[in-house]
This record gives C-alpha cells, structure tokens and sequence, in this order.
C-alpha cells in the first residue's frame, strides 16, 4: 500500500506541468538563499572573531596545523622536515572600502559553508518526488553523505593546503621585493584552498549518480586509472599553488576518493543487475 502511494506520489509529481516545477524549483532556491543569509549575517556579526582565528590562522605561527605537522614529524624519526613557520608579514587593504567589500564576501562565502547541508537537504527534496520507491532508497541518507564528504574537503583544504600553501607563497620571495599581501588577495586565496577541495571531495556522489543512469561503469574507471590519475595532477596543480608539496597532498586523497568511486560504481552496477533479475523473475 505504502509502495502504491509512493508511485502515485511520483506519478502526479512527474505529471506537473513545467511552470509548476519552476515555481517548486524557485521555492526551494529561495529557502536555501535564505539560509545562506542567514548565517551570513551571523558571520557578519562576529566577523572580528572570523578574521582573526578563521580567516588569518594559517597565517599565524601558534595555528594549530604546524604545531601537529611538527609533532608528526617528530614522531616518525624525521626531526623538524615537517617543522614550519609563516614569516611575519603586515596585511593591507588598499582599495577603497576594501575592508567592508571583503567582509561581505567572508560572510557570504561562510554562509554557503555553514548552509551547504540544507542546500542539499532542499535539492534532495526537489528532485525525490520524482523518483521511484526504490530509487529512493537506494539514495537513502544522500543528503547526510554530501554534507559529511563536502564537510571532510573544507576540513582538509583549511588544515592541510591552506597552511602549506600560505607558507609557500608568503615564504616566497623575490630580491628587492617585500612581500605585502593585500587583504582582498588572501581571502580570494583562502577561498581557492577551502571550496574547491570540498567541492571535488563530492567525487563519490556524481560518481553514484552518473552509475544509476549508465555514463560509468566501474571496468571503465579501471580501464582509465591512468588516465584519471593525469587529470587528478591536473586538477591538483590548477587549485594548489605550483608547490609540489601542496599538489601532492591533495592528489593523494583525490586519487583515493576515484578508487573510492569505482567501488560505489560496482556496488551500484550490483544493485542494478539483482533489480533486473527480479523483474525477468517477476515476468516469468
């Protein structure tokens, strides 16, 4: 009985006409605006407190990433090779309302981070009206695994790239010239270190999703490790900085994530295969 609501829940949803998605489509965009405002505001209200420990951390000496990558160095024999500090360098804002106008965009920004679970949990729910009972179930707890994946990425790419990247390029310098950054230039790094490293961490998922309709096969990730480990270089070197260090340290979870991919690709192809064998049992 439940299964029979469920398809004809379906069934009436996939009957809506294509104005009647829009205006579905442009509720849940709107509930999901409103979230982002209002952490957003949040973040605004207590932005001294988002700069000087979010924003500035890994710029700091005492941030708690060099403190554990010293210690790990340590601890594995290799005395201080992981041991790192940041040189002291002023930051300033040289453009007019600088200050205010990136304040702004660390709210705005910190919104979508904080917001992302309900973002998803408002797309899961415009889309799961029109699947079926057991495509649902098989999607079962989506929203929680984008949220945790998504959230894992944000981790790694303020804790693990941000400090090696800051170190790298604040340490970087040129004769003759002193190193400077202006406000505006550490946010937009921040940002490129924080969002696409929780972004592509959501691998498994489009994988997930490209295996229910049949664009992916896991013999095909096989087949294409190689090439995939290329492009996993590839995108290392576009979102770190060019040091071989920080392209590393994010190549080697990406890759792990694709083996973790194929693995999602065969549980599905497995799922796929037994729903097919049930219906020719079921027709025969």
């Amino acid at each position: 009985m439940a299964t029979q609501r469920g398809n004809e829940a379906g069934q009436e949803s996939r009957e809506m006409s294509f104005l009647d998605h829009l205006e579905e489509l442009r509720m849940h965009i709107m509930r999901s605006l409103m979230a982002i405002t209002v952490a957003a505001i949040v973040i605004f209200i207590f932005k001294d407190w988002v700069f000087e420990t979010v924003i500035f951390g890994p710029s700091r000496k005492d941030f708690i990433s060099y403190k554990v990558f010293c210690a790990i160095s340590q601890w594995l024999g290799a005395g201080k090779a992981l041991c790192m500090e940041p040189p002291a360098f002023k930051m300033q804002a040289v453009g007019f309302g600088e200050s205010f106008v990136t304040t702004l965009r660390v709210a705005f920004m910190g919104g979508i981070v904080v917001g992302f679970p309900f973002i998803i949990n408002e797309f899961w729910k415009f889309i799961r009206p029109g699947l079926y009972d057991n495509e649902r179930k098989a999607a079962g707890g989506m929203v929680f695994i984008c949220s945790v994946l998504f959230l894992i990425g944000v981790m790694f790419g303020y804790f693990i790239l941000a400090p090696f990247a800051t170190n790298f390029l604040i340490g970087y310098t040129i004769p003759g010239v002193e190193n400077v950054p202006t406000l505006i230039s550490t946010l937009n790094y921040m940002i490129m270190f924080i969002l696409p490293a929780g972004l592509v961490f959501e691998l498994p998922v489009v994988v997930y999703f490209l295996s229910r309709i049949g664009l992916v096969t896991p013999n095909d990730m096989r087949q294409y490790r190689r090439h995939a480990f290329v492009v996993i270089l590839i995108v290392a070197a576009i979102i770190t900085p060019p040091d071989v260090v920080t392209q590393t340290l994010l190549g080697i979870p990406l890759y792990g994530l694709y083996e973790l991919s194929i693995f999602v690709s065969a549980r599905v192809q497995r799922q796929l295969a037994q729903k097919e064998a049930h219906e020719e049992a079921g027709l025969e």
